[in-house]
């Protein structure tokens, strides 16, 4: 019996693996614009008018992380894109850098129009809709490791949820806060726990590839 579920085991951590690391990535739709420029030279405390005037989010070709990683920062994706955001979605865009706790340091930039999300940092582009599928969800990988990732994300409450797998449980959250210092961007990740974030307007030096 023991022996028996040991081997079943074996079997599921082996098809894991080959689903976090062997599956084919989606064709890759990211526009060349994207990657042919540095965008840490972006002032990003003027961030595009949402006023319905230019492109929709659906106008705008899905991005992706190239390779296992970017090494310079990638152009905005949604610049030209106008659309209001949708009903029920918090505007958390900018460029934001952790303030709380100390020892970690990050930097990541959130785009957003319609119900599409863009989410930069790390060397990763999570490009993803808010309605909660795994369709339209966050289809990348992690950087280094390249691990395929699928994860549906929605708005709850003021809350944006990210369930890996679209499973019944939320692993990730981002939420806006008001403080006295201003508004404070709250990331919920694993493994880092609870980190606090503040606007910026330009990519720091050292978070520069």
């Amino acid at each position: 019996m023991i022996r028996k579920l040991a081997q079943i085991s074996g079997v599921l951590v082996a098809v894991a693996l080959a689903v976090l690391f062997l599956s084919p990535r989606p064709p890759d739709t990211t526009e060349a614009r994207v990657l042919a420029s540095d965008g840490a030279e972006i002032d990003y405390c003027d961030p595009p008018v949402l006023d319905g005037s230019g492109a929709l989010a659906a106008d705008i070709p899905k991005a992706y992380t190239p390779g296992c990683g970017w090494e310079s920062w990638p152009m905005p994706v949604l610049a030209r894109c106008s659309e209001p955001l949708a009903e029920g979605v918090v505007d958390i865009r900018g460029l934001w850098r952790s303030t709380q706790p100390a020892d970690i340091d990050h930097v990541e930039r959130i785009e957003q129009c319609g119900n599409r999300t863009v989410v930069t940092t790390g060397g990763v582009i999570h490009d993803f809709v808010t309605d909660g599928t795994v369709a339209n969800g966050s289809r990348d990988i992690e950087s280094p490791s390249c691990a395929n990732t699928w994860v549906a994300v929605e708005w709850l409450d003021g809350v944006q949820q990210y369930r890996p797998f679209g499973l019944p449980f939320v692993a990730v959250t981002r939420k806006l806060e008001e403080t006295t210092r201003g508004d404070e961007l709250v990331w919920n990740y694993p493994r880092v726990g609870e980190v606090h974030m503040q606007r910026i307007c330009e990519v720091p030096a050292e978070h520069r590839g």
